[in-house]
C-alpha cells in the first residue's frame, strides 16, 4: 500500500486556528463569494459583528458594494483578484450608515472560489505603525521612480498624471511642470495620439497594454518609443495608470541599416536582385505592357581588375553607378544583379522608348574614366526586353532580361540587343531542360553503363570506364555532349558527379560479390574541370568507403583541356588523390594545347588516345598516334587507345605500342547486368 503524506498541520491546530479566529472580538474577518455574478458577504466572524453592527444573519448575503461603497462596478475586481493578495484602504458603512475607514487585507482561497477579508481599523495601533512603514516605503519607492534610468509616468485619476521621473523628462526634454496634468499629451506625435487615448482608456477600465507611438521632444525632434501601461487603482480617487516607457528608436535605426545592408549592395548601395524582383512583381500586371528591363554586363571589368587591382574595378563599378543614376529617367530603379550586371527598370515605355534609353545609358558609359592613372573607356553590352502578353510572370520578364543581355555578349562588345523571340524560346527551353536534368539527377534517373578496357596483347579486359546515360520522358536520349554541358552552365556538375561516383563504387561492390574474382579490377570516372577542388578528395574518400573498395578500384579521368584550366590547382588535386592509391588519367589527349614540360610534372598515370587520331589509322595516318604513344613512353605512361571501330585498327594499335584498346569494335557499352554477364562469358 503506498505511503499517504503526512499534512503539514494537524487537523487539531487547524480547528483551533479557525475557532479563535471565529470567536476573537479584535480579528475582523470575512468571507465573500461571488453568487449569480455579485460579490456577497458569505461569513463573517464575531469581531466583524462588533466593528459593522450587523447581526450574523444580517451579515450574511450582504452585497460586497453595500460594504464598500467608494467601490464601483469593475473597481470590486481590483479588490477581489485570483491571483494575489490585495491590500487597500477603503471606507466601509456600517449598518447604522456611519463610515469606518479601514485598511482591508483580501486573501483569495486556493480554489479561488472564495476570498478572505480582513478589516484593520485605521485607528489601531498596528494601522499606525503600518501606516508609518508605509510612508517609508513610499517615499523609497518614490526616491527609487525618481532615480530610475526607465521612464515612467504616474496617472492617479483618468487621463491627468500625477507624477512623471527625471527619466521622462530627459526623455522628452521638457521640465515635469510642463508635464504634470494632461501636458504630457502634447509630447505624443499628433498622428499617434488618437491610439494612444484608445490604449489608455482600455487600461483605465482594468487591461493592461503596450502601443508604439512617437514623442516629440521639446527642440521637435522625434523619439519613437513602446509604452507598457497598468491599471493604478486609488481609493476615494479613482483609476489610473502607471506606465514605463522604452525609446526603441536607436534600434530600429539600427535593425533599419541591417535590413538595408541585406538587401543592397554594400559597394554601390543599389538594391540587389531580390528586391529587383519585389520591385518588378509590384507593377506587374499580366496582359499590359510599358514595363521595359533593361540589362547591362560591364565588357571591361575583368579586364581592369586584372590589369590595375580590384580597388580598380571597385571604384569603376561606383563611378558606372553613378553615370546610371544621372542618365535614367525620375522613378527608374537601378539595381545591381551580378558581378558586373546592372538592371534599370523603367515604367510606361515601349520598345522605341526602351531603346533610345538604352543608348544613352551606353553613350554615358562609355565616356573615359581614369583608373590607376590610365585612361579607360568602359563599354556595356545592353539587352533590352519590353513587357508583352507573352509575359505571364514578373520573373518571365526578369529571365528574359537576362537573355536578352547574353545575346546582346554574343554580338560583340558594346552592344544594343533587343530580345529575339527565337533565341527567347531556345534558352527557356535550355533553362526548363536544366531543371528538368536536376530533377532527374534528385530521382538518380541518370542511369550509367559500362564500357570494358582490354589489354591490346590478349584482349583480356582489366577495367570498365562509366558512361552516364540521361534517357528524357519525352525528348527520350539526350545526348551526354548536351547534359554534362547543361549540368556544368546549371551548377549542377557537382551532384551529377558525385551520384556517378557513388553508383559507380556501388556497380563495383555488387560486381563483386556476383563474379568474385572475374569482377573488373578497376572503374574509371569522368571528371569535370569544375569538380577540381578541395572537396573532390573528400568525396572520392567517402564513396569508397561507403562501398568497402580500395583506392586502386579507381582511376579518375580528366580532359586535357580541363587540367590547362588551372595547371597548379589541378596537380595540387590530383596529387593529393594519387596519394590516396587512386590513378589517374588525361582523356582526350591530343586535342587541347597543354604545355609538355608542364605534363611531365604532372601526377597521372595513363594517357588516353583521342579517338579523332585513331579514326586517321583507316586513311592510313598513323603519325599522331604513333607520337602521342612514343611521348607516353618516354614519360613513363600507360596508353589507351579510344574510339577503336573495326580489328584492323585494334590490331594496328598494338603494333604500335598501345597497352589498351576501347571501342565499339571490341565491347559496346553496357548496364551493370549486362557487364556482369560479359565479364563472366569471357572468363568462361
Amino acid at each position: 500500500m503506498p505511503a499517504t503524506a503526512e499534512p503539514l498541520v494537524p487537523a487539531e491546530v487547524v480547528s483551533s486556528v479557525f475557532y479563535g479566529a471565529a470567536v476573537s472580538d479584535s480579528l475582523v474577518l470575512l468571507v465573500v463569494e461571488v453568487v449569480d455574478g455579485t460579490p456577497r458577504i458569505a461569513w463573517g466572524n464575531e469581531g466583524a459583528t462588533r466593528l459593522l453592527g450587523y447581526g450574523v444573519a444580517d451579515l450574511q448575503s450582504l452585497p460586497v458594494a453595500s460594504l464598500v461603497p467608494s467601490l464601483r462596478g469593475a473597481e470590486v475586481g481590483l479588490l477581489l483578484r485570483r491571483e494575489r493578495s490585495a491590500r487597500v484602504d477603503l471606507s466601509v458603512r456600517t449598518a447604522s450608515g456611519a463610515l469606518v475607514q479601514v485598511v482591508v487585507l483580501c486573501t483569495p482561497t486556493p480554489s479561488g472560489r472564495t476570498w478572505t477579508l480582513q478589516l484593520v481599523p485605521a485607528d489601531s495601533g498596528s494601522e499606525r505603525v503600518r501606516q508609518a512603514t508605509a510612508e517609508i516605503h513610499e517615499r523609497r519607492l518614490a526616491t527609487l521612480t525618481e532615480r530610475s534610468p526607465v521612464p515612467t509616468v504616474l496617472s492617479e485619476q483618468g487621463m491627468r498624471l500625477a507624477h512623471v521621473n527625471d527619466a521622462f523628462c530627459s526623455l522628452v526634454g521638457l521640465h515635469a511642470e510642463q508635464l504634470l496634468g494632461t501636458g504630457w499629451m502634447a509630447t505624443v506625435h499628433p498622428d499617434d495620439l488618437d491610439d494612444v487615448i484608445e490604449q489608455v482608456v482600455a487600461v483605465l477600465g482594468g487591461r493592461d497594454g503596450e502601443i508604439r507611438a512617437r514623442l516629440v521632444r521639446g527642440d521637435g525632434t522625434e523619439r519613437t518609443t513602446v509604452l507598457r501601461l497598468s491599471q493604478l487603482f486609488t481609493p476615494g480617487v479613482g483609476a489610473g495608470f502607471v506606465g514605463t516607457v522604452e525609446d526603441v528608436t536607436d534600434r530600429l535605426a539600427v535593425e533599419a541599416r541591417l535590413a538595408h545592408q541585406a538587401r543592397h549592395d554594400p559597394l554601390t548601395g543599389l538594391p540587389d536582385r531580390t528586391l529587383l524582383a519585389e520591385h518588378v512583381a509590384e507593377r506587374f500586371r499580366p496582359g499590359a505592357g510599358g514595363l521595359a528591363v533593361i540589362s547591362l554586363d560591364l565588357d571591361d571589368l575583368t579586364v581592369v581588375n586584372e590589369s590595375l587591382g580590384h580597388a580598380a574595378g571597385d571604384e569603376l563599378l561606383v563611378e558606372v553607378v553613378t553615370r546610371l543614376r544621372a542618365t535614367v529617367r525620375p522613378g527608374d530603379l537601378v539595381a545591381r544583379s551580378g558581378g558586373d550586371g546592372f538592371v534599370v527598370i523603367g515604367e510606361d515605355l515601349d520598345e522605341g522608348a526602351a531603346v533610345t534609353l538604352a543608348e544613352r545609358i551606353g553613350a554615358a558609359l562609355a565616356q573615359s574614366v581614369r583608373l590607376g592613372g590610365v585612361d579607360v573607356r568602359p563599354h556595356a553590352s545592353v539587352g533590352v526586353t519590353v513587357q508583352t502578353t507573352g509575359h505571364r510572370t514578373a520573373e518571365d520578364l526578369i529571365r528574359d532580361g537576362d537573355i536578352a543581355v547574353c545575346q546582346a555578349k554574343a554580338g560583340g562588345k558594346g552592344r544594343i540587343s533587343v530580345l529575339d523571340e527565337r533565341a527567347r524560346a531556345g534558352a527557356r527551353d535550355k533553362l526548363r531542360l536544366v531543371a528538368e536534368l536536376r530533377e532527374a539527377i534528385e530521382g538518380r534517373e541518370i542511369t550509367l553503363l559500362y564500357q570494358p578496357i582490354l589489354r591490346a596483347g590478349d584482349r583480356a579486359p582489366v577495367a570498365v570506364e562509366s558512361l552516364a546515360r540521361w534517357h528524357h520522358p519525352l525528348r527520350g536520349p539526350v545526348s551526354p555532349a548536351v547534359f554534362v554541358a547543361l549540368a556544368e552552365e546549371g551548377g549542377l556538375i557537382g551532384v551529377l558527379g558525385l551520384l556517378v561516383l557513388d553508383e559507380t563504387c556501388r556497380q563495383l561492390a555488387e560486381w563483386d560479390r556476383v563474379l568474385g574474382a572475374a569482377a573488373p579490377q578497376r572503374a574509371n570516372v569522368n571528371v569535370s574541370a569544375l569538380q577540381l577542388d578541395d572537396h573532390l578528395h573528400g568525396h572520392v574518400v567517402a564513396a569508397l568507403e561507403r562501398h568497402g573498395l580500395h583506392p586502386s578500384r579507381l582511376q579518375i579521368e580528366i580532359t586535357e583541356s580541363a587540367l590547362m584550366e588551372d595547371p597548379s590547382s589541378a596537380r595540387e588535386v590530383l596529387g593529393r588523390l594519387r596519394d590516396l592509391g587512386v590513378s589517374l588519367a588525361i582523356d582526350d589527349f591530343g586535342t587541347g594545347y597543354s604545355s609538355l614540360a608542364y605534363l611531365r610534372h604532372l601526377p597521372v598515370d595513363v594517357l588516353k588516345v583521342d579517338r579523332s587520331f585513331v579514326a586517321e589509322l583507316a586513311d592510313g595516318h598513323p603519325q599522331i598516334v604513333s607520337a602521342v604513344i612514343a611521348l607516353a613512353r618516354s614519360l613513363d605512361l600507360t596508353t589507351v587507345a579510344e574510339g577503336v571501330e573495326t580489328d584492323e585498327q585494334a590490331a594496328q594499335l598494338a603494333d604500335l605500342g598501345a597497352a589498351y584498346l576501347q571501342g565499339f569494335a571490341l565491347a559496346r557499352p553496357m548496364t551493370g547486368e549486362a557487364a556482369a554477364a560479359w565479364y563472366a562469358a569471357r572468363t568462361r
